[in-house]
């Protein structure tokens, strides 16, 4: 169990004095599929990276099944692919790069080369293990940074925009990533500016404005047409498929079949 929870927590940025977050009370259970979203500046980024300890609360606490995290190493339990993935890639080969984590975890050997055998199939890089990192595409380079997150194999996986820059193939392999994640147990987090891969991934979706969490709840309630009012006050629009499910008097129906078969018949 690698249960998450926020309590009270509060971050000032010293230079600046930007308050990011304001008092974000959340827990996220074990095993759990939650995005958070939110318009820029909203506390969204620097919310995440308190969960794998590149930065530290200025008050309240950040717990790790009920313990403190303050003072402990986390990276082992929170794996986090940044946004930008030429701030993370580094190595001079992308088995280079995908090795670096799990061995820093202590893997050796044969458990070690399987991890990054698996990650590289999983992201469809198995055929570019010897290739410098940047002479991969930017959007296959961000692929190269969640392959060297998922050979960790923590039990928490958070992403920052995973879907940014790519296309259908791109997408396609995000989802199933997400997918076998969550398949295996593991906790996926995710940021994203992209209401419809949220609505149809993920199960609980929690909205940031200001530094605050102001909806925290399943998509179908998140994406509701009541709920509208204050995505609107994040700058956020709700999917398509909820857009188009209210007019048609069918509820936000943001993944289910009920919206396509009304669509079909009114056509």
């Amino acid at each position: 169990m690698q249960e998450l929870t926020l309590d009270s927590v509060v971050y000032v940025y010293a230079r600046g004095g930007v308050r990011a977050l304001d008092g974000v009370d959340l827990r996220i259970e074990a095993g759990e599929r939650v995005a958070v979203v939110g318009q820029n500046g909203s506390g969204k980024t620097t919310l995440v990276r308190h969960l794998n300890g590149l930065l530290r609360p200025t008050s309240g606490r950040v717990l790790v099944d009920g313990h403190d995290a303050a003072g402990r190493t986390v990276a082992q339990v929170v794996g986090l692919v940044f946004q930008d993935p030429d701030r993370q890639i580094f190595a001079g080969s992308v088995r280079s790069e995908v090795e670096f984590g799990p061995r820093n975890l202590g893997m050796r050997g044969t458990p070690l080369r399987a991890a990054v055998d698996e990650a590289l199939e999983a992201v469809g890089l198995s055929g570019e293990a010897r290739t410098n990192p940047y002479d991969l595409g930017a959007s296959r380079r961000k692929l190269l940074a969640l392959a060297s997150v998922l050979a960790m194999r923590t039990p928490v996986l958070v992403l920052d925009e995973p879907t940014t820059g790519q296309d259908l193939r791109g997408m396609a392999i995000v989802r199933s990533t997400i997918d076998a994640a969550h398949a295996a147990g593991r906790t996926v987090i995710a940021i994203s500016h992209d209401m419809d891969f949220v609505a149809s991934t993920f199960d609980r979706v929690v909205v940031m404005r200001e530094g605050r969490v102001i909806l925290d709840a399943p998509p179908a309630s998140v994406f509701d047409e009541r709920s509208w009012e204050s995505l609107r006050s994040s700058y956020l629009e709700p999917p398509l498929a909820a857009r188009l499910g209210a007019r048609l008097g069918l509820g936000s129906t943001p993944t289910d079949g009920g919206l396509i078969r009304a669509l079909k018949a009114s056509a």
